[in-house]
């Protein structure tokens, strides 16, 4: 059984309208169903915009679905509520793409980590001290740094700070939410390395979500490209990038900057992301598609296998 499963999950946002409107909504999710074993890392892709945080902060509660199911070890988390809810939120966490604004300037490290420890372990505050130092050396900062203000640290620091209380209460699962994105390219891959390392010791599984298909090939065993608040591909990380079966996973791959393009030109799509409040009828993609034809404008395609593999792609005509 899967570690978590995402059953056609929706986050809609209601927009006010006019005294004879009727009520409108922003589709930021729309309908989304993929799973995650244990101890796997799977990327989740796609243009500002497409509903992936939303999505990330959905599974996390930190968002309240519309419909659909986010099951962890087989129990229905968005469904539950209160006291139900504070004690199953030791099982999953995240980590923000803001390492400056994710940490309390007021609080020093320790009592942001001890916020965790003392709602989730019964330990004495010696304890838990001792446990805080532990999370700090597994993230690569030295004790000292326990009685430090987050100002103190430098950005990457400070996101290893965010991993290091992520950590503190043993989730089975992180929802990582763009965490390389406000660093140094130099800083990236020691804070990427450092996840894995975690995986691999851990057998936490990573919702890694990015926009940069580069890094998200490197870190995930699979990934999820959404557009418009849809999945439209999913597949074996080397696979995907390989070979893209959709139209908008074959545009965002053009898009990566690479020593050797293997003959690929660069795809321009043509206008922007359509709004979320009055998505296009048919296929989501069809009207920036250079392959969308007349079926495209009128239906919308189905999440299937083109090839029989476990491969999927939202595309009539994938190839």
């Amino acid at each position: 059984m899967a570690l978590l499963e995402v059953k056609n999950l929706k986050v809609y946002y209601p927009v006010r309208g006019g005294w004879f409107r009727p009520k409108r909504f922003v589709r930021a999710v729309d309908g989304v169903t993929f799973s995650i074993d244990k101890g796997e890392i799977v990327g989740l892709v796609g243009e500002s915009g497409c509903g992936k945080s939303t999505l990330g902060r959905a599974l996390v509660r930190l968002e309240k679905p519309v419909s659909g199911q986010v099951l962890l070890n087989g129990r229905d988390m968005s469904s539950l509520k209160g006291a139900a809810l504070r004690r199953e939120r030791k099982q999953f966490q995240m980590i923000f793409q803001d390492p400056y604004g994710s940490l309390n300037p007021r609080l020093t490290v320790f009592s942001a980590l001890d916020e965790v420890l003392a709602l989730h372990f019964r330990l004495t505050r010696a304890g838990r001290r001792e446990r805080a130092e532990r999370l700090l050396d597994r993230v690569g900062l030295s004790a000292d740094a326990l009685d430090r203000y987050p100002h103190e640290f430098s950005g990457g620091q400070r996101q290893r700070i965010g991993i290091a209380r992520a950590l503190a209460a043993e989730p089975a699962l992180i929802v990582a939410d763009e965490p390389v994105s406000a660093l140094d390219v130099s800083v990236q891959a020691s804070i990427i390395n450092l996840l894995e390392e975690i995986r691999e010791e851990t057998g936490t599984a990573f919702l890694f979500i990015a926009h940069d298909l580069a890094v998200v090939e490197h870190i995930s065993s699979r990934i999820l490209v959404m557009y418009l608040g849809k999945v439209v591909e999913s597949a074996p990380a080397r696979e995907l990038v390989r070979r893209p079966f959709h139209p908008y996973t074959r545009a965002l791959l053009s898009a990566v900057p690479t020593i050797d393009r293997n003959g690929r030109k660069r795809i321009v799509l043509p206008g922007d992301v359509p709004s979320p409040l009055d998505p296009p009828a048919g296929c989501p993609f069809h009207p920036r598609c250079p392959e969308a034809r007349e079926r495209c404008r009128s239906e919308a395609p189905p999440l299937i296998s083109p090839d029989g593999s476990e491969r999927l792609c939202g595309c009539f005509y994938a190839h």
